[in-house]
């Protein structure tokens, strides 16, 4: 502890040191896996799962976009319960929960597939809001780092279950296909009691953390006296994330009928699409942490993710056959976008309860327009019989994401040195 050096506030049994820290860190990054996996994984299957079910496609989109619904509505109380229960009992319960939603979704009929879906996304809500806190708690000293490593656990996470779920369906049925990554949950949850147990060590900072938690100009940080709401960085925050989400959730959504639409690509090709964009996402959770670590501006880094965020909806309108091209660079800047915005929370929160607070209001406002997303863009395709317009209204998300992005590092750098 004379080093200085950020510890976890937990010290496993056998474990200190580098030893508690890797366990801990294993123990956030396994949940990640967890994270969106679960929601991913039916994608690939939705229309075995549909012609099984007797499903409508509202029917089918009720188990696409409730979990994303849960993310907006649940955010709120997740912040409550995780403030009132403590941040490990509720992680427990929340693999728990996923494991016990997964389960659910495969065994019955349409009702408790609904049931399940539902469970998933509320247990998901809680990592959302949870996970940033732990960071900002747990590894103060490397908040880019391992807010970077935790984007890419949720991007490697929705790439397994996108690329293996169809072939493991074609073996053994899509219900065991998606039943089976219920195991990523069981992992989880043997490392994240070993390494946290079910109860929290308390609210206590870690050791160092006070003096040296870091702005996004690399300088310390002071507690916030203001409330969250308060804030204009909250807010500027929220939008730059709802753009964001809008954007992700919408291209997510559409993509691969875009490009049947527009370029004749067979069903396989259109999905190799999405499983790009998820990939390349992986790639932005590690490349930001990188990126900043050899000092280049956050405001340089944010600017560069946004520039490559908008050339995908530009790239599909105006060369849509160089769509490999567009979808590289968007994901890696929605994965490197992702880890900027929660990586400014976790560092200009100043104290673990404004961390949720805050956290918890830029997810309840961006997950709010996120799951609006693929309804407003196939709403505005069935008006217009093109993708042209619907193209452009996601471009107009992002434009707002990224000047709102550039504003928000105004006023954390403010908040800093005030």
């Amino acid at each position: 502890m004379t080093s200085g050096r950020p510890v976890s506030p937990v010290s496993p049994a056998g474990y200190a040191g580098d030893a508690a820290r890797g366990l801990a860190l294993s123990a956030v990054l396994l949940y990640a896996l967890n994270l969106r996996a679960p929601i991913t994984a039916l994608a690939p299957v939705v229309g075995d799962v549909s012609a099984d079910l007797a499903l409508s496609p509202a029917g089918a989109g009720l188990l696409t976009g409730i979990p994303v619904l849960c993310f907006a509505i649940g955010t709120p109380l997740a912040s409550v319960l995780l403030a009132r229960a403590g941040t490990a009992a509720m992680v427990t319960a929340s693999l728990t929960t996923v494991l016990l939603g997964t389960v659910l979704r495969s065994v019955g009929g349409f009702s408790t597939a609904l049931v399940g879906t539902a469970l998933i996304g509320l247990a998901i809500t809680v990592g959302n809001v949870a996970v940033p806190v732990l960071i900002g708690r747990d590894f103060p000293h490397q908040v880019p780092r391992v807010t970077g490593l935790y984007t890419a656990a949720l991007n490697v996470g929705s790439v397994l279950t996108t690329l293996l779920t169809a072939p493991l369906a074609a073996v053994v049925g899509w219900r065991w296909a998606l039943a089976v990554w219920g195991v990523m949950a069981v992992g989880a949850t043997a490392v994240w009691l070993r390494a946290y147990g079910v109860r929290d060590p308390g609210e206590t900072p870690v050791v160092g953390a006070a003096a040296e938690l870091r702005g996004p100009d690399g300088q310390p940080t002071a507690p916030a006296a203001v409330h969250v709401l308060r804030r204009p960085v909250t807010w500027l925050l929220a939008i730059a994330f709802s753009g964001q989400a809008f954007g992700y959730y919408a291209i997510s959504a559409w993509l691969p009928v875009i490009l049947h639409d527009r370029l004749g690509l067979e069903q396989a090709s259109a999905g190799a699409a999405a499983a790009l964009f998820q990939l390349f996402g992986v790639l932005g959770g590690v490349g930001v942490p990188l990126a900043l670590g050899r000092h280049v501006p956050v405001r340089v880094v944010s600017s560069a993710i946004a520039l490559g965020w908008v050339v995908l909806p530009l790239g599909l309108l105006l060369a849509p056959q160089a769509w490999p091209v567009w979808c590289a660079l968007a994901g890696t800047s929605q994965g490197g976008n992702f880890a900027v915005i929660f990586t400014v929370v976790a560092q200009s929160a100043g104290s673990q309860a404004a961390a949720r607070r805050m956290s918890a209001t830029v997810q309840t406002v961006g997950y709010g327009c996120a799951a609006l997303g693929p309804s407003v863009m196939g709403a505005v395709h069935s008006a217009t019989d093109t993708w042209t317009a619907p193209l452009l209204v996601v471009l107009g998300g992002l434009v707002v994401m990224a000047a709102c992005s550039q504003l928000a590092l105004v006023h954390a750098r403010r908040d800093t040195v005030g």
